[in-house]
């Protein structure tokens, strides 16, 4: 199983490069985060992989640092998502932020991934939350700062919402944060936008 490969690239495409390793060429599938992050051609190169093996194929899967991997062999854990999916997720959103998106239950920042529905995302979420937790606490990644920004997308949500909806900024400006200031610890998005609107109406 590889785990490991060095060599000079000898094509760098956006989804996937060859690497000649002493006259052998690998292919191997990459997301956005890792191209930008690759050298030009016929420069060297080493990459994380993922080795995936079915009857008819054997893929491989490249990422320039190991938490891009141990993220993508996170996700391809999780019922209904594949290699595919985990790939598309990292090329759109940083693994930093995947994290915080995953450990901070933030369903509006998975949900705007293409490719990824509510569902898939419920998954993510329901099944990797602790694990997530723990990587970034294995990462020194500080958890209170994440969801204390958690809370914040979740309240500019909600208050984007408000105002689509008709109400004046700073009218619901002050309904959140009267319903901050009687809620007992954070809120979830529907819960938070429906005691808003209970306000508003009077």
């Amino acid at each position: 199983m590889i785990a490991l490969l060095s060599g000079k690239i000898a094509y760098k495409g956006i989804s996937h490069i060859v690497v000649d390793t002493q006259g052998v060429g690998y292919r191997v599938f990459i997301p956005l985060t890792t191209f930008y992050e690759l050298p030009d051609a016929g420069q060297p190169v080493t990459l994380h992989i993922h080795t995936s093996v079915k009857e008819d194929a054997i893929n491989l899967f490249g990422f320039y640092t190991l938490q891009e991997r141990e993220l993508f062999q996170l996700m391809i854990s999780v019922s209904g998502v594949g290699p595919k999916v985990a790939m598309n997720v990292l090329s759109r959103i940083s693994a930093a932020e995947l994290l915080e998106a995953i450990s901070g239950g933030n369903l509006t920042k998975l949900i705007a991934i293409p490719g990824i529905g509510r569902k898939t995302a419920e998954r993510l979420i329901l099944e990797l939350r602790e694990k997530a937790v723990k990587k970034m606490a294995e990462d020194q990644i500080p958890i209170m700062d994440v969801q204390k920004k958690q809370s914040g997308m979740i309240r500019e949500d909600v208050l984007s919402a408000l105002v689509n909806l008709g109400y004046k900024s700073n009218a619901a400006r002050d309904a959140l944060d009267k319903v901050a200031r009687e809620a007992e610890g954070e809120l979830p998005m529907d819960q938070l936008l429906k005691k808003a609107l209970k306000i508003l109406a009077g």
